[in-house]
């Protein structure tokens, strides 16, 4: 993982030499190289470790995605508030296979720095809807499946959401 300092350095004299390159009338450099800082740009919105364990994730590679999240050291500090977010978030799914209350506190911690897009927040919501409903609480698992019914405006989570709905009214 590069520091964010040194991104915005790469950024910096990768654009400078682009515009060296473009006054050498090496126009196709040019234009390479602007691509080359625009990706720089994306790693320092997005952190590189955490796209990368999304992508072990996809895979349902669990100790791959523990692997590239256990390389971020101190996320306090080397990352934003919403990659914070996603940190947790990561944490959190792969908590739910073995240890609910670990898990839950990473989902609430993940819901409480936020997350960019509604349906990743309705389905942190949603997966700590379903832990709280396996410790009997009831009305919080309510509350928290409300909240992810009004976050997903697309429709992706109808089906988990009403099944959920279904079970709380067999507690």
């Amino acid at each position: 993982m590069f520091p964010k300092f040194l991104k915005l350095i790469l950024v910096f004299l990768t654009l400078g030499y682009a515009v060296y390159q473009f006054i050498e009338t090496q126009i196709g450099n040019g234009i390479a190289l602007v691509f080359l800082a625009a990706v720089f740009v994306f790693l320092y919105f997005k952190n590189e470790l955490i796209l990368l364990s999304f992508l072990r994730l996809r895979k349902q590679d669990f100790e791959g995605t523990q692997r590239w999240l256990n390389r971020i050291k101190n996320p306090e500090k080397a990352l934003t508030t919403k990659q914070q977010g996603y940190f947790y978030f990561l944490h959190g799914v792969i908590e739910a296979q073995n240890n609910l209350t670990k898990a839950e506190r990473h989902f609430k911690k993940a819901i409480s720095l936020g997350l960019n897009m509604k349906h990743d927040m309705a389905m942190a919501k949603l997966s700590l809807a379903g832990i709280v409903m396996q410790k009997r609480r009831k009305r919080e698992a309510t509350t928290l499946l409300n909240e992810a019914k009004k976050l997903d405006k697309q429709g992706m989570l109808k089906e988990q959401i009403k099944l959920m709905q279904q079970q709380l009214k067999k507690i």
